[in-house]
């Protein structure tokens, strides 16, 4: 079966398309800017060499892929894949003024059937991309697949924070405000309502950590900010050239 013949991610695909344009200004709202700062760590933990090449999964209108290009200095290039056109041009659009863009290129396709070829990527990174995902065995299949042994995977995105009174608070603006702030800003309340019911309805953090193992990664670390509200999944493609520790 095609990717795009499952009605779910045809769904989220649309979805993507019609909030491009405001995509950027509601990730800086919606987290009060620090999804900057949680995508610079992220950076820092799959960048293993000065000239690298790094694979986006759900690249978006590329904020992590530009921001992976900015942190290296001028070395490496960095590929973003997405299914979402309006998405893919948007990224394009910004290539031109963004630090170090001519390294940077945008492909139009899907993370669970990547179109390159194995063992290719010295890093492979995502963003928020998780809970739109069909089949998040096949998509870690597919990081696996394409990334060259001995290098790091890592994702960030959103989960229910823990119990207790921050998750109280927490609760009360995402999955209730957020949606109303979609509407305002966005013109889109069905599209962030999505949002929240995502994170709402998604694995645990421990669970992804585990499909990331049955994937075949190694060395598989949790770090959860916001307490566990967004956590940072670390994760390596077995070296068999290693030595033993």
């Amino acid at each position: 079966m095609k990717v795009f013949d499952n009605p779910r991610d045809r769904a989220v695909q649309h979805m993507f398309d019609r909030i491009a344009g405001r995509y950027d200004l509601l990730n800086r709202v919606i987290s009060f800017r620090l999804d900057s700062r949680w995508r610079r760590q992220a950076i820092r933990s799959v960048l293993t060499n000065h000239d690298p090449l790094i694979l986006d999964l759900g690249s978006g209108t590329g904020d992590l892929t530009f921001s992976a290009a900015k942190s290296t200095g001028g070395g490496g290039r960095f590929v973003g894949l997405d299914f979402s056109p309006a998405m893919v041009q948007a990224a394009q659009k910004k290539r031109s003024g963004a630090p170090h863009g001519d390294r940077t290129f945008f492909v139009l396709g899907s993370a669970l059937l990547a179109p390159f070829r194995d063992a290719v990527f010295d890093g492979v990174m995502s963003a928020f991309v998780l809970r739109n995902v069909s089949d998040l065995s096949l998509f870690f299949s597919q990081a696996f697949r394409v990334l060259r042994a001995g290098g790091n995977f890592v994702s960030l995105d959103m989960f229910p924070p823990s119990n207790g009174l921050f998750a109280q608070a927490y609760g009360l603006y995402f999955y209730r405000l957020v949606p109303w702030i979609g509407a305002l800003l966005a013109e889109d309340r069905n599209a962030y309502k999505y949002l929240s019911e995502s994170v709402r309805s998604f694995h645990s953090p421990e669970t992804v950590a585990d499909i990331l193992k049955q994937a075949g990664f190694e060395r598989v670390t949790l770090r959860k900010f916001l307490r566990g509200a967004v956590c940072m999944h670390v994760a390596q493609k077995p070296n068999p050239f290693r030595s033993p520790v």
